[in-house]
């Protein structure tokens, strides 16, 4: 009987012995387990979830069946090489070095590793680079494209006073509800990266553009979908109008006017800061506006707009 019970145990004990995973089975794994741990823990915006995602796929890509746990760093360098035969720009090629930086970080804190090897990867020095922007008359232009003849271009109209006048990122313009609009205080409620809150100061010209929509078009366009979507923007469906969508439109109305054909959401952005720092703004002010986390961030603006800074040389300098 006991030589019975014994056999039985072996058996149970093969049985339950665990199957090694292969390498692919368990960087898949580990992907899976790295985009839960970015929005449940990190609570990164989706964006930038996706962006992290994106990257890990192409370091899974160039990983192929080489083990994770042995890699050196010399190894690990082989995959900027590599990025860089892909043909990947400078910037590129750092910000996918700074996702494997963060990804080998959670190996950490999960056990997998025990020495973060891609701390001690360096990525090429990068030149800031100026961002695009338009003149005081391009943006005149600009906001007044959408003519009678476009459809809805009460929306359209207001959507690009909307993204000069507060300097919104296109993502928190196509997220902005009804509820975060304080037209008679002339402000409106932005829900930045990280679901950070900020204020944003709203003008005449931005608060007519959007009263005369939400009076002339958005009624008809929410009726459209039951129960009728709460975000200020709406398609021609009803539906909350996509950030892509956006982008199209911008490009649309920016060939009108002949602006440049790099323009951008972004671009109304950057010349939302410039424009206000040109005006006399304080930096700091600008950098709340903008929702940046850094300073540092915002300082590349007072490079672009040098017309104030002669303005201040010509007035205060004794010899200029």
């Amino acid at each position: 009987m006991v030589d019975t019970i014994h056999t039985m145990k072996k058996q149970i004990r093969k049985k339950i012995t665990p199957r090694r995973e292969s390498a692919a089975q368990t960087t898949a794994a580990w992907q899976e387990n790295f985009v839960r741990y970015l929005r449940t823990e990190c609570h990164l915006a989706t964006n930038t979830v996706d962006a992290y995602e994106r990257d890990m796929a192409r370091f899974f890509s160039w990983l192929d069946k080489r083990r994770l746990q042995q890699m050196s760093v010399s190894e690990l360098a082989g995959y900027s090489g590599w990025l860089a035969e892909e043909s990947l720009a400078p910037a590129s090629i750092s910000r996918h070095l700074a996702s494997l930086k963060v990804f080998f970080r959670f190996l950490q804190l999960e056990g997998v590793l025990k020495d973060n090897q891609a701390e001690l990867l360096t990525s090429q020095k990068l030149w800031q680079r100026i961002p695009q922007v338009l003149s005081a008359g391009e943006v005149d232009e600009l906001l007044t494209a959408p003519k009678p003849f476009d459809g809805l271009w009460r929306r359209d109209r207001a959507l690009l006073e909307m993204l000069y006048a507060t300097g919104c990122r296109v993502s928190e313009l196509a997220n902005l509800k009804l509820r975060d609009l304080h037209l008679k205080d002339r402000y409106s409620q932005c829900r930045g990266k990280g679901d950070k809150q900020r204020i944003t100061p709203l003008g005449m010209s931005a608060i007519e553009a959007v009263e005369k929509y939400i009076a002339e078009e958005r009624e008809a366009l929410a009726a459209k979908k039951s129960p009728p979507e709460p975000y200020l923007f709406l398609s021609s469906r009803g539906r909350r109008l996509r950030r892509e969508r956006i982008w199209e439109l911008l490009k649309r109305y920016a060939a009108r006017v002949g602006a440049p054909e790099e323009i951008s959401p972004h671009s109304l952005r950057h010349s939302f800061a410039t424009h206000l720092l040109a005006g006399g703004a304080d930096l700091r002010q600008v950098q709340e506006m903008l929702g940046h986390a850094s300073i540092a961030t915002t300082q590349i603006y007072t490079h672009v707009d040098h017309t104030r800074l002669k303005s201040v040389h010509e007035t205060f300098h004794p010899r200029a």
